[in-house]
């Protein structure tokens, strides 16, 4: 593993924020923390970026590098009337990395950012400004990038974008990545594992694809004559459109299903998952 804690925990007076979570990812692999606003991942980030000092637990980290970490906590900060190489600049001093032209040009393109551009970033969409924030987090070549809430405030385009970078960093640039959200789909596309937080504890971990699996308790199908079906009657459903029904069954047995509904003819134009979310943050038993 590139970086691990180990039974961390922190508390704010009387408030216990973590308690003695565990964490680790490797690298060319994206894990994904997944909570509620308030459930501990902003604190969990800060403590493994070193802004924060646990009360107890461990972190360890493999990279030899000159900067091991770079991360984004709740948003970049920026200096909204600097350029983005302005801004990669001045950061770029501050951390002893290179400031030359070529260099910074490179970490503007590794995001997908334009190395004309000259006006201040101000004028950038949010979605831009995550791009440039992730840049000023890879000066010096950090093998492990921590992102605290990426997604937030970003348009559809913008979102799927800021998934494509991170997938290109992780799985073309071999980086360890750490992502954390409360937006369920968004982890469930871009990591290989989850751990899911609650109240400031991990209540589940695993391979996120069987973690939300394992909620998935429902889907909401759509179908030409889908009300004929002989079979849909053999399941609790309930028709929400004329050709739209939801339907109670897991993931498990939805391939037999759309088999069987192959069988009478009739063919799934849609077929939407719904997640449990109290049956995902609830504590493993």
């Amino acid at each position: 593993m590139i970086i691990s804690g180990s039974r961390l925990s922190k508390s704010f007076g009387h408030s216990i924020v973590l308690k003695e979570v565990n964490i680790e990812c490797k690298a060319a692999e994206i894990c994904g923390l997944l909570g509620v606003n308030g459930a501990g991942k902003t604190t969990l980030f800060k403590i493994l970026l070193g802004l924060l000092t646990p009360d107890s637990g461990e972190i360890h980290c493999s990279s030899k590098g000159v900067k091991a970490l770079g991360g984004i906590i709740e948003k970049p900060a920026l200096y909204e009337y600097l350029s983005a190489r302005e801004n990669l600049k001045v950061f770029a001093r501050i951390q002893g990395a290179s400031s030359d032209k070529k260099d910074l040009d490179q970490y503007l393109e590794n995001v997908g950012l334009e190395t004309e551009r000259k006006d201040a970033v101000r004028n950038y969409s949010t979605g831009m400004k995550q791009r440039l924030g992730i840049a000023i987090a890879m000066l010096n070549n950090p093998e492990v990038l921590i992102l605290d809430e990426p997604f937030s405030g970003l348009d559809p385009m913008g979102i799927v974008q800021l998934r494509d970078l991170i997938l290109d960093l992780a799985k073309n640039k071999g980086l360890a990545i750490i992502i954390s959200s409360h937006i369920v789909e968004e982890i469930r596309l871009v990591s290989d594992r989850v751990y899911v937080i609650n109240n400031g504890q991990i209540v589940k971990s695993g391979v996120t694809a069987e973690i939300i699996g394992q909620a998935t308790l429902q889907h909401y199908l759509c179908a030409e004559h889908l009300k004929a079906s002989t079979v849909l009657k053999e399941y609790q459903h309930t028709f929400l459109t004329e050709t739209g029904a939801l339907i109670e069954i897991g993931i498990e047995e939805m391939p037999r299903l759309m088999k069987r509904l192959a069988g009478e003819g009739i063919y799934l134009t849609s077929c939407t998952p719904r997640i449990d979310m109290y049956q995902l943050f609830r504590t493993a038993q």
